[in-house]
């Protein structure tokens, strides 16, 4: 009889497209015209993604530029929390921070979705920030992976480790 086929159900960032889409953005935000005489910046604060314009419209848009890069890059806008817009002395500040890995409540929501709409024979297991899929058949792991991407969750989802 076959083995065993798996892969698991992640929910990951890559930095370096971040950090990329970041860097792109900061540029747009220098050279556009309508960010002139608005001090509008967006940079790395430690592990979060600071954002600030003179007005509360501005430092959403600079977020708008942003989102765009990254929707470019191929980062899931699910993968980062954006905060709402507070002012900070003379300025409008957003700060914004990517969300990676899998709450255990949310695994398990994914794996009862599999238990009760998937095919019979796949078995979940929740492994820390992460939940494994397995199953002799790959065909109903790819029928598996298709009822995930179908499923509109809060928090981004990949594939990997696929075997």
């Amino acid at each position: 009889m076959a083995s065993e086929s798996s892969f698991d159900v992640v929910s990951k960032v890559d930095r370096q497209e971040v950090d990329n889409a970041l860097n792109q953005a900061a540029k747009e935000v220098r050279q556009r015209f309508d960010f002139k005489n608005t001090d509008a910046s967006i940079k790395w604060s430690g592990e979060a993604i600071e954002m600030e314009a003179v007005s509360e419209d501005r430092v959403n848009a600079v977020l708008d530029v942003f989102q765009t890069k990254l929707a470019r890059r191929g980062v899931n806008l699910k993968a980062l929390d954006a905060g709402e817009p507070r002012q900070s002395g003379k300025v409008w500040k957003i700060t914004a921070v990517t969300k990676e890995g899998i709450k255990t409540e949310d695994a398990k929501k994914v794996a009862k979705l599999i238990r009760d709409e998937g095919p019979k024979g796949v078995k979940t297991q929740v492994q820390g920030e992460e939940l494994r899929v397995s199953s002799k058949s790959r065909d109903d792991l790819q029928t598996v992976q298709k009822m995930i991407r179908d499923q509109d969750y809060d928090f981004a989802v990949q594939f990997e480790n696929y075997r």
